[in-house]
């Protein structure tokens, strides 16, 4: 008896074929686009993991997802259904997909973040790992502790596992340190200058929308404006409001206390 259906191991192992091979790319080109660069290279010692370390804890992760994926495969029993017959048109499908996408993963992402940030518990225990990297890079995007990456991405990517491959490179763009032209302000204002606000000590309780609206964020009052600045060395710095948004300040504090875990 077969394992798994070819459709049910596409939609399990590309998603993670396509977070290595566009994370990969961009390292590959990262020095002949250092002028998109949100933090100059010195910076990285800032980051409180080693690189090795991300790619470890970047592939358990990958591993669990792919299990508990292949496990709810095998626990419905239906395999993956085409989502069309041959012939219908393909941009009434990826409407539709953008669509579930708009109404399931990215508010549920939204959510689950913003209680990652609100719960000192959580934020101590959980979430303050995807935080050691202060200085983000492409390959770092799935870099969570494994209640972080179940409730936040698999739990999601599940519900909407129809565009799980758009999101992870959506993710990796956003992780990646570098503000280039295509990926700023062409479809979505949530970009990597965007996250960078979130990653950083003076922001990081604010724009948690994640991965493609920012919406969620003015709803719920977690936004918080900024600048991109072009740095005289070259490359650029994506600066928050110093003051004026209660929010993100207050929780400033705290963030710096549980930021040594």
């Amino acid at each position: 008896m077969e394992l798994f259906t070819s459709d049910e191991a596409v939609m399990t192992f590309v998603p993670v074929a396509v977070y290595w091979l566009h994370s990969g790319l961009y390292e590959v080109y990262a020095a002949a686009l250092e002028k998109y660069r949100l933090h100059p290279m010195k910076e990285d010692a800032r980051n409180r993991v080693s690189k090795l370390d991300v790619v470890r804890g970047v592939l358990l992760q990958q591993a669990l997802q792919t299990a508990i994926s292949l496990f709810l495969f095998k626990l419905t029993g239906e395999g993956i259904k085409p989502a069309e017959e041959p012939g219908t048109c393909s941009l009434v499908s990826t409407t539709r997909q953008f669509f579930v996408t708009a109404v399931v993963m990215d508010p549920w992402q939204y959510l689950m973040h913003h209680q990652m940030h609100r719960s000192l518990f959580l934020y101590k225990h959980v979430h303050s790992r995807h935080h050691r990297l202060v200085v983000t890079y492409a390959f770092g995007a799935q870099y969570n502790h494994r209640v972080d990456g179940l409730l936040i991405e698999t739990a999601s990517g599940t519900a909407a596992f129809l565009v799980s491959g758009m999101c992870t490179v959506k993710g990796v763009d956003d992780h990646w340190g570098y503000l280039l032209p295509w990926n700023s302000y062409i479809l979505f204002r949530n970009n990597a200058a965007y996250h960078d606000v979130n990653h950083q000590l003076a922001g990081g309780n604010c724009n948690l929308s994640q991965p493609f609206f920012t919406v969620w964020d003015r709803l719920f009052g977690t936004y918080v404006p900024y600048s991109v600045e072009e740095r005289p060395a070259g490359g650029f710095l994506a600066k928050s409001a110093p003051r004026g948004f209660p929010f993100c300040p207050s929780f400033t504090s705290r963030l710096t206390l549980l930021n040594r875990y």
